[in-house]
C-alpha cells in the first residue's frame, strides 16, 4: 500500500515530530510504502506566484504548472492514502500547509478539469492528524473541532477522497498525560487504514 504523508512542522523537537516518527514506524510495520512531503524541510513555497495567480484567477490553463507542484502531483498519483499531519495554530493548519492546498490543488488538476490536462485521481483514503494544545472536549465545546473538520474534510479533501477521517490529538499542553493515549490512537488508526484497503 502506498501512503503519502504531507507533514508540516518547523521543529524536530516538537511533539508533532514525535507523532510523525511513531506514525511512520507503525506504517512500516504494516509493510506500507511511504513517501513524504516534509514541507518545512523541503522549503515548500506556500505563496502563489503572480503567474500561478494569473493561471488560477484568470482561468488560463495555458500557463505552466511549476515543477515543485508537478512533483506533488506525482506523489498524489502514486498514493492509495494521503495523511496530512500538522499542529493546530489559531484553529487551523499552519500557513505552509494551507499553501500546499492553494498551489497543489491547481486549475485543471483538482478542479475545473479539462480533457487536455491530467485530472487528480480519487484517492482511497484521506486522513488528517493534528496536534492541539487544548483538550478535544474543550475544542468541541467551543465549536473549533467541528469547524476544523468541516474545512479539512468537506472542503480541502472533499470528493477527492473516498474515505475521510480526522484525528485531533488534543491536550498537548499536558503532554505527559496524553502521550500514551495518542500513541494508542495512532496505532488503531494504522490498523483501520489496512482494513479499509484490503
Amino acid at each position: 500500500m502506498n501512503i503519502l504523508i504531507v507533514y508540516c512542522h518547523p521543529s524536530n523537537l516538537s511533539y508533532t515530530f514525535d507523532i510523525y516518527n511513531h506514525l511512520k514506524k507503525m506504517l512500516i510495520s504494516e509493510n506500507c510504502f511511504i513517501e513524504v512531503s516534509d514541507l518545512y524541510a523541503n522549503n515548500f513555497q506556500s505563496n502563489l506566484t503572480v503567474e500561478e495567480y494569473q493561471r488560477e484567477g484568470g482561468n488560463n490553463i495555458k500557463l505552466s504548472i511549476p515543477n515543485d507542484v508537478l512533483e506533488e502531483h506525482r506523489k498524489i498519483e502514486n498514493a492509495d492514502c494521503i495523511i496530512f499531519l500538522y499542529p493546530v495554530w489559531w484553529s487551523d493548519c499552519p500557513a505552509m500547509m494551507k499553501g500546499w492546498f492553494d498551489r497543489v490543488y491547481c486549475l485543471g488538476y483538482a478542479y475545473g478539469q479539462v480533457a487536455e490536462l491530467p485530472k487528480m485521481k480519487i484517492i482511497k483514503q484521506g486522513i488528517v492528524i493534528c496536534t492541539a494544545g487544548h483538550p478535544n472536549k474543550f475544542l468541541e465545546e467551543i465549536g473549533i473541532a467541528q469547524s476544523m473538520e468541516k474545512v479539512m474534510l468537506e472542503d480541502r479533501l472533499g470528493t477527492r477522497f473516498q474515505h475521510k477521517e480526522m484525528l485531533i490529538l488534543g491536550g498537548t499542553l499536558a503532554i505527559d498525560e496524553v502521550r500514551k493515549e495518542h500513541l494508542g490512537q495512532i496505532s488503531e488508526l494504522v490498523k483501520k487504514i489496512g482494513v479499509k484497503c484490503d
